[in-house]
């Protein structure tokens, strides 16, 4: 059994976990492939949220995202998100009161997540958070996206703690495996919408969203974590 040591730090994913942006994210890709006549469907694409769109577009059109094309249409899509779904979308519940929270509590608090840098400070932003984050790793900072465990370790490093030492808090199955790959815990939030409980199964426990996790906040692993011999 794993020793578990004090929450000193906690990693958290942007998408489907401070904002609902999820289907905001699969429409957008969406509206790319059918720009260029490519077949993938919002289910399809839908199901890859919570990777990076490296492995959104090896896994659903067989192209590399360094080639040229690849690189042309992760540009797009950002642009698309950025500028026609962005603007109207919102914090999950309780989102910067879950980050209030863990800065007052003396947590570290790193944001990990499989977006691109490009994209940071308008997600931060729009999840009414920007002005709470000081530490954060994207896909930039990794060579292998989620479900990889690349981000995670980078945000341990920000962090400057061990695995035992932090918990992830993600909204998909690749926030759960990467940070299993990494040696990190996981809470996961079901406000991402798409997976069911079973999917998130191997968290050490499930939460509507952020306020959700706040009202149960003595009972959850972080708290208990911070407790001796909690």
């Amino acid at each position: 059994m794993k020793e578990l040591a004090p929450t000193e730090a906690v990693l958290l994913d942007i998408d489907g976990t401070l904002l609902d942006s999820n289907d905001a994210h699969a429409q957008s890709w969406v509206d790319v492939f059918q720009r260029h006549g490519l077949p993938p469907t919002f289910e399809q694409v839908r199901a890859l949220i919570g990777k990076g769109g490296d492995k959104v577009l090896a896994e659903l059109v067989q192209i590399d995202h360094e080639s040229p094309q690849g690189k042309q249409l992760s540009d797009e899509r950002r642009d698309v998100f950025l500028n026609r779904y962005l603007p109207d979308v919102k914090p999950t519940p309780g989102a910067r009161a879950l980050v209030q929270r863990l800065r007052d509590e003396e947590i570290k608090v790193v944001i990990a997540t499989s977006a691109k840098g490009a994209e940071l400070q308008a997600l931060l932003r729009r999840a009414g958070v920007e002005d709470l984050i000081e530490e954060a790793t994207t896909s930039d900072d990794a060579d292998h996206s989620k479900p990889d465990p690349d981000i995670v370790q980078a945000a341990l490093e920000r962090a400057g703690v061990q695995p035992v030492e932090a918990i992830m808090i993600g909204d998909t199955p690749y926030d759960i495996e990467a940070a299993a790959k990494a040696g990190v815990d996981t809470l996961a939030l079901r406000c991402g919408g798409w997976w069911d409980d079973a999917a998130l199964g191997r968290a050490e426990a499930i939460y509507d969203s952020p306020a959700d996790l706040l009202r149960r906040w003595e009972e959850s692993p972080i708290a208990k974590r911070r407790i001796p011999g909690g």
